[in-house]
């Protein structure tokens, strides 16, 4: 070799040792700052977030539209709250001065606008309700706390205080919440890390790969807050929680993957860049199928009519996007910065020959002697366990997803709950949240009748700016006047030809009796040109939308992830009796969820949309450990034949596999620290699902029918017809 050869051989050396050093420091580097300007934003997301759940309804809603016009006849978007006073007799008239005082101080306290109307007392006597509207500008957590704190103190001996309506489940809301961003956070993240120091018997590689979670993270909530600042998608608590969730799990589950990989490799390998390097090969089909699986059963969700199942798809998608960008680019970056000393004190030594004994049923592991089970008896495996989960299945007839109160949505004590009942026991119970009535102004008589006709409603009044209390009384003989005989009865408020009308429920505004009466009152008036809205009304349209979403979005998702399940195994028969496992696996869940639901905790049911988003996440999640074993299933079938490479790929993948399922159920079951019945329930769905999933669909079922079946799995590829 001449002196010239030998030296532009040493150049390209030095160049390639130049690139494997500076590539993985930039990579790093470039992840710093990126979660360096994420990180803040965490406890500021409430500042471009909404729980209203009118701005989720599809625009052509009734009570969207109603609700889009209301500030038009009130000129006032400040949101209700109906303060009650109670007593245990009846209130002697020093008791209705100090309340009648304490109503009439409300507006010197910041946050409350100053269209507060006066007491209105009980037909018994022992009560006295107040509306008193918090500003739309305030912050509605902290002005309800301190308008019940200031009333409480004001209140005369003997009387109970309670802040209920609109405003204080709305309160309600803001603060079961409020934990997300440190509570869940903290919950989940010490979850995971003590699975991943269990697992690694570790101390720097679960840091390692917590970090890379944790960088994913704030990366993702990055864009996230800013496409929501420029109102390019909307963003919920919810919303939130969930996506915090589901980086949290998912990069861990990848990032689990090539850790094991690389400490594979790392076995016949001596170089740790020729490891990564091997093992980011061998990671990145099963992990971008995964991902990409996930992503594509979470887009579905944009043909949601609800926006905050809509919304949920790519926010969740810009998570699971970033969770795969750490996974195989900060990652190996970091685990090539520390090579063997990421796995101290348990490093992993080069042994060639020890690798390829150690899989398969001749191994000595607990995954080795399952399989030698799975060897013996498939068939009586895979039958005994897909008739234990038809069983489990059963209960999901129990499932009661048709909504839920309003009152119920926060677990736990609700001073908004307590006052709903107060208000129901001496007033309508739909006060405070009356249903609107749109109705053009010749038609306003027709439409008071056909009010004042239903039995669900106990008065009807028209929005009057001649009124002193902004509304009228209207009866059947028309719009009834103030003071003495002989004066004027007031004006409607018409807005563009149009008069909006206010019925006072008898029953709770979250009920179903109202709930009904809502939709007794729309087909009472189909055909004329009426939109009826408000608090009762958008509960309904959200159901209904949620149930009509859960319908369509169901097959959908099953149908695309067939389809990329073909695309990745190369085969018809094995993507779909690998959906059907994970389909049994989910009526298993929602299954046992139901009876766990009402047997033991004991809830009032369940939001149309604990299906849905449980589906979503039991199959575009739980078909990624299918993956991650099929794939290696079908990797050592092309060198050891189909059955040799069940036992194989089960083997292998059974440890890492397991790691991520427990680490995906923890971070799930950190949900239900958040006390909102949708999240609660969400978490026991996941959690449950994902383990069933890991511990017998993909360790049992899968593996026994695949073995059975033989390379027959492989239809219609080569592999299916021939084998090495």
């Amino acid at each position: 070799m001449s002196q010239d050869t030998r030296s532009t051989a040493r150049t390209r050396v030095r160049r390639r040792s130049w690139v494997r050093v500076l590539l993985p420091a930039l990579l790093i580097v470039g992840w710093l700052v990126a979660a360096g300007m994420g990180g803040p934003l965490f406890g500021k997301v409430d500042e471009v977030s909404s729980n209203d759940q009118t701005s989720y309804l599809p625009s052509s809603a009734d009570a969207t539209q109603v609700q889009q016009r209301l500030g038009e006849f009130t000129d006032s978007d400040a949101v209700p709250a109906v303060v009650v006073f109670v007593s245990d007799d009846a209130l002697d008239d020093d008791q209705l001065a100090a309340i009648d005082d304490a109503i009439a101080d409300a507006p010197d306290l910041e946050g409350i606008a100053d269209e507060v109307s006066p007491g209105i007392r009980s037909d018994d006597g022992m009560a006295v309700q107040a509306f008193i509207p918090v500003s739309a500008d305030a912050d509605l957590g902290d002005t309800v706390e301190a308008l019940a704190g200031v009333l409480a103190d004001a209140a005369p001996a003997g009387v109970s205080v309670y802040v209920t309506g609109p405003a204080g489940f709305s309160a309600d809301l803001v603060a079961g919440f409020a934990g997300i961003d440190g509570l869940l956070l903290g919950v989940a993240l010490a979850a995971v890390l003590l699975i991943l120091v269990l697992v690694y018997r570790s101390l720097l590689l679960p840091v390692v790969v917590l970090s890379t979670s944790l960088f994913a993270l704030c990366v993702a909530l990055l864009v996230v807050w800013w496409l929501a600042k420029w109102e390019i998608l909307l963003l919920s608590g919810q919303t939130q929680g969930i996506l915090f969730i589901l980086v949290i799990g998912a990069a861990t589950d990848y990032s689990l993957l090539l850790v094991a990989r690389f400490r594979e490799e790392l076995r016949h390998t001596e170089d740790k860049g020729a490891a990564i390097a091997a093992a980011w090969r061998g990671s990145l089909e099963p992990i971008a199928a995964s991902g990409g699986t996930v992503i594509a059963g979470l887009l579905c969700l944009l043909l949601s009519d609800l926006k905050s199942n809509s919304t949920l798809g790519p926010v969740a998608s810009i998570g699971i996007v970033f969770a795969m960008l750490s996974a195989l680019t900060l990652l190996p970056a970091l685990l090539f910065v520390f090579g063997r000393a990421a796995f101290w004190p348990r490093r992993p030594a080069f042994e060639p020959d020890r690798v390829d004994t150690e899989h398969g049923a001749s191994g000595t592991g607990a995954w080795a002697r399952l399989a030698r089970v799975i060897r013996r008896r498939p068939r009586l495996i895979w039958i005994v366990t897909s008739l234990v989960l038809l069983a489990g299945a059963a209960g999901v007839t129990q499932l009661n997803a048709s909504g839920v109160p309003q009152s119920d949505l926060v677990l736990g004590a609700s001073q908004a709950r307590d006052g709903q009942v107060a208000l129901g026991e001496h007033f309508p119970g739909g006060s405070g949240s009356p249903v609107y009535v749109m109705v053009a102004e010749e038609s306003l008589q027709d439409a008071a009748d056909v009010l004042l006709a239903s039995p669900g409603i106990d008065g009807v009044t028209v929005t009057s700016s001649d009124s002193p209390s902004g509304t009228a009384d209207v009866t059947s003989e028309g719009i009834s006047a103030f003071g003495p005989p002989g004066t004027p009865a007031p004006e409607p408020t018409v807005v563009d030809g149009d008069v909006l009308l206010q019925g006072t429920l008898t029953d709770a505004a979250d009920s179903d009796a109202a709930a009904q009466t809502v939709r007794d009152l729309r087909q009472d008036f189909d055909g004329a040109d009426a939109l009826v809205g408000g608090v009762t009304a958008t509960q309904v349209d959200t159901n209904d939308a949620s149930i009509h979403d859960r319908n369509l979005i169901i097959p959908l998702i099953l149908g695309v992830i067939l389809v990329i399940l073909m695309l990745l195994l190369r085969s018809v028969l094995a993507p779909v009796l690998l959906v059907l496992t994970t389909v049994l696996s989910f009526g298993t869940a929602m299954g046992v969820s139901a009876l766990v639901f009402n047997g033991i905790f004991d809830f009032p049911g369940a939001d149309p949309a604990v299906p849905l988003y449980g589906f979503v996440f039991l199959v575009a999640l739980g078909i990624d450990y299918n993956i991650f074993l099929m794939t290696r299933v079908r990797e050592e079938s092309l060198k050891h034949g189909t059955r040799e490479g069940v036992l194989r790929g089960l083997t292998v993948t059974g440890g890492v596999i397991t790691s991520a399922g427990l680490v995906l159920a923890a971070t799930f079951a950190a949900l239900s620290v958040i006390p909102i019945l949708f999240l609660v329930q969400l978490a026991f769905i996941v959690a449950f699902g994902v383990l069933l999933d890991t511990f017998v669909v993909r360790s049992l079922l899968v593996p026994a029918l695949t073995y059975d079946i033989g390379r027959a799995i492989w239809w219609p590829s080569r592999l299916s017809r021939g084998e090495r």
